[in-house]
């Protein structure tokens, strides 16, 4: 069983990207993930990814492969992801070092968060806090 005993995530936020090569190359330079695991198929195209951040996890792989998922995220629009992060000042810095598009820079939250947000090559919005919801169980 997938979770917090387990030592693995219980929900992946999965997006599809036109150039997922691309966002790996972002979501690991700007943003730091880690590449836990990518499977390319025969035509170079990414069939899935996983990157790590923390304790969790974010899925991703190339549109327009086919299959069920493909199918029916195909009129999806752009996703929004929060993550959770330690130094958000640091982090904020790699990201515009990078060139991350930022939306809304470094800010203190009224509920005790520091966070900020920026958007990825694709549209997708990312936000990065120092707030961590509970999860009781």
């Amino acid at each position: 069983m997938a979770g917090k005993d387990s030592g693995r995530p219980s929900i992946c936020p999965t997006l599809r990207y036109k150039d997922a090569k691309a966002a790996i190359r972002q979501l690991t330079a700007a943003f730091g993930f880690t590449e836990i695991a990518v499977y390319e198929d025969q035509d170079g195209s990414v069939a899935h990814a996983e990157l790590g951040q923390g304790n969790g996890v974010v899925m991703l792989g190339s549109k327009g492969k086919g299959g069920r998922f493909d199918e029916a995220m195909q009129n999806g629009g752009v996703s929004g992801v929060y993550v959770v992060v330690a130094d958000v000042d640091a982090h904020h810095r790699r990201a515009v070092e990078e060139g991350a598009e930022i939306l809304v820079p470094p800010t203190d939250q009224d509920y005790g968060s520091r966070d900020y947000m920026a958007r990825d090559l694709e549209g997708n919005v990312w936000s990065f806090g120092t707030y961590a919801p509970e999860v009781r169980g």
